[in-house]
């Protein structure tokens, strides 16, 4: 499909969820209505975000110089940001419909992951002031990194669709943010050996029949088949694509803002964006993570 039918789609389909929402949560107290509507600015917001526009003004400059006859009312910049980050809750709402009406929240095989999350880069962090005292000096070992900011869970399915993805201190290591990754959760979980904790796996199975499984490392004995280890191996790759559209496509690591509430209404609109476009290619019967062919021109 063009840009004008994926922006047509998506609108379609924030206009489905949202009503939905809109009789289950009062979202106004009162007040004058909006020159745009709800389902246009988090329709703006999610095309924007897949056209790797990263920025609030960048998505806005983008809509008004291209789409102006799409979003007539699409006149004020600072009116736009405003209402798109009281939006915060409905984009999140609308990312848990996604992966409910999907059927990819019952997938009873989920892998997780966690992804760094710098909010400055290395060298200011003793001066930074935004997000004392939430975020936190931490050390990404995959890509032997030392950051400051916080991590970014994931659980998807194995069709790569995000289910879950709680935001979480830098510090700790992978292993002691088990629980927050498994949250709601029962059955198989692939996960790479940064999670290896026999006593916690041991205890996950036993009490919520969460069955983590984890390549062992080099002189460890595993009560798993080596069949079990080799599809679940297979099975992980999609964390790592998800993390890489996250990274390159979506910029999750180079969100900038002030304060906790801003980032993590940047960080949601990313997630809703990525999720959207999994949802389109399942719909369309296309591999669920070629976000790059879902839009031809």
């Amino acid at each position: 499909m063009d840009r004008d039918d994926f922006i047509i789609r998506v609108y379609c389909l924030v206009c489905e969820h949202y009503q939905v929402i809109q009789r289950t949560y009062r979202l106004r107290q009162g007040g004058f209505a909006p020159a745009l509507s709800d389902e246009e600015v988090i329709t703006i917001e999610v095309c924007g975000e897949y056209f790797k526009c990263g920025t609030d003004k960048d998505i806005f400059d983008y809509f008004r110089a291209h789409y102006q006859h799409f979003f007539p009312r699409l006149t004020d910049r600072t009116l736009f940001v405003r209402q798109a980050a009281n939006l915060w809750r409905v984009k999140a709402e609308i990312q848990r419909r996604l992966t409910i009406v999907s059927g990819q929240a019952a997938d009873p095989v989920q892998i997780i992951d966690t992804l760094p999350l710098p909010v400055c880069v290395y060298t200011r962090s003793p001066r930074d002031r935004c997000f004392k005292p939430d975020a936190d000096y931490g050390y990404c070992a995959a890509k032997e990194m030392l950051y400051y900011g916080f991590k970014l869970g994931l659980r998807i399915a194995r069709s790569g669709m995000i289910t879950h993805f709680p935001l979480l201190p830098a510090r700790p290591h992978d292993i002691q943010l088990l629980d927050d990754l498994l949250e709601g959760f029962t059955g198989l979980v692939p996960a790479d050996k940064g999670f290896i904790d026999a006593f916690r796996q041991a205890l996950l199975a036993e009490r919520h029949g969460i069955i983590v499984i984890t390549a062992p490392r080099r002189g460890m004995t595993t009560p798993h088949s080596p069949a079990l280890l080799k599809v679940c191996a297979h099975i992980r790759k999609c964390v790592e694509t998800v993390g890489s559209h996250l990274t390159e496509r979506f910029a999750v690591t180079r969100i900038r803002a002030h304060d906790l509430w801003h980032f993590q209404h940047r960080l949601i609109r990313k997630i809703l964006a990525h999720t959207v476009g999994v949802f389109l290619n399942l719909q369309l019967g296309r591999p669920p993570l070629d976000l790059d062919g879902l839009v031809t021109a």
